[in-house]
C-alpha cells in the first residue's frame, strides 16, 4: 500500500477535492483498491462519501485508543474500491490527548494502525486540516509521498517553506522514505497572475510541481451539494479531466 498525503497550511485549495477526486479516479479509472484518510477535524471527505458520523469509530479512536482494530474505524462507501476512515470534531480532543499521553509514542500511531490492513489496499491518501499538529504528524510519519495543492493567489506561497521543512524534519527524524511528490496548482484561471504564479513556482528548484494543473470549474461546486466526486459529477469538465490527467502524471513519475 502507498500512502500519501495530501496537505497545505492554508485554507480552500482544494484538499479535499483532490484528495476524493485522486481516490475516485484510482479506484474507478485504474481498479485500485483505495483507503481515504479524513485527518481534518471539519469531516469533508466524509460528508462527501456519506460516512460521517458521531456514533461509529473515527480516526479520533485510531490515535487514542489502545489496541483498536483499525476494520472498526473503517466504513465502506458505494463505491466498490473506496473506503473511508472517517473523522469528526472529536478530532480536536483526539490531538490534545495524544499530546497528553507521554506514556506510550505519539508520532507512529496512524502508521502502526494502517500497518495491519496495508495489504487489503494498493494506495492510502490521507486528507489533511490546513495545520500542523500531532494528527498531520502522524500522517506525514505514515506516508510516502506528500502532495501540496496551491491555489494561485496573494498569499499562494504562504507556508510553504515551513511545510517543506516540517516535511524534510520528518523524514530525518521520523520517516526517512516521504518525499514531496509534487505541488499541484488548483483553481487554475487562465489569466496572467496565475500563468505568473505558475512560471514562478516552476522555476524554483526546492519545490517540484506537476505539469497538470487543475483548472477551476463552477461544477465542482455543484458536486459538492450532490456529494458525488467531480469526475462521476461532470466527465467533461475542465476539472474533472484534469484530476484524470494528473493521476496519470503521478503514477507515470512513480514509475521512473
Amino acid at each position: 500500500m502507498k500512502t500519501i498525503s495530501i496537505i497545505n497550511l492554508k485554507g480552500g485549495v482544494a484538499k479535499t477535492l483532490t484528495a476524493g477526486s485522486m481516490a475516485h479516479v484510482l479506484a474507478v479509472f485504474h481498479n485500485k483498491r483505495v483507503l481515504l484518510v479524513d485527518n481534518d477535524k471539519q469531516g469533508n471527505t466524509s460528508k462527501a462519501f456519506g460516512v460521517h458520523s458521531y456514533d461509529e469509530k473515527s480516526i479520533s479512536d485510531i490515535l487514542t485508543a489502545r489496541r483498536i482494530d483499525p476494520h472498526e474505524a473503517i466504513k465502506k462507501t458505494r463505491y466498490e474500491n473506496i473506503d473511508v476512515m472517517p473523522a469528526n470534531m472529536t478530532l480536536i480532543r483526539a490531538n490534545l490527548e495524544v499530546m497528553m499521553d507521554s506514556t506510550r509514542p505519539q508520532q507512529t500511531r496512524l502508521r502502526a494502525a494502517l500497518d495491519p490492513v496495508a495489504g487489503e489496499y494498493d494506495y492510502c491518501i490521507i486528507d489533511n486540516a490546513p495545520d500542523i499538529n500531532i494528527s498531520t504528524i502522524n500522517a506525514l510519519v505514515a506516508s510516502d509521498d506528500v502532495i501540496i495543492p496551491i491555489k494561485i493567489d496573494e498569499y499562494a506561497f504562504d507556508g510553504l517553506l515551513e511545510l517543506k521543512e516540517q516535511i524534510e524534519n520528518t523524514r530525518d527524524d521520523l520517516n526517512p522514505r516521504l518525499r514531496l511528490a509534487g505541488c499541484l496548482i488548483t483553481c487554475f484561471q487562465r489569466t496572467d497572475a496565475d500563468r505568473q504564479g505558475e512560471e514562478w513556482l516552476k522555476s524554483q528548484p526546492q519545490y517540484p510541481v506537476f505539469d497538470t494543473h487543475i483548472r477551476y470549474s463552477e461544477k465542482v461546486t455543484e458536486s459538492t451539494f450532490a456529494k458525488t466526486p467531480i469526475v462521476e459529477y461532470s466527465r467533461r469538465s475542465g476539472a474533472a479531466m484534469d484530476y484524470i490527467a494528473f493521476v496519470r502524471e503521478y503514477l507515470g513519475r512513480g514509475k521512473q
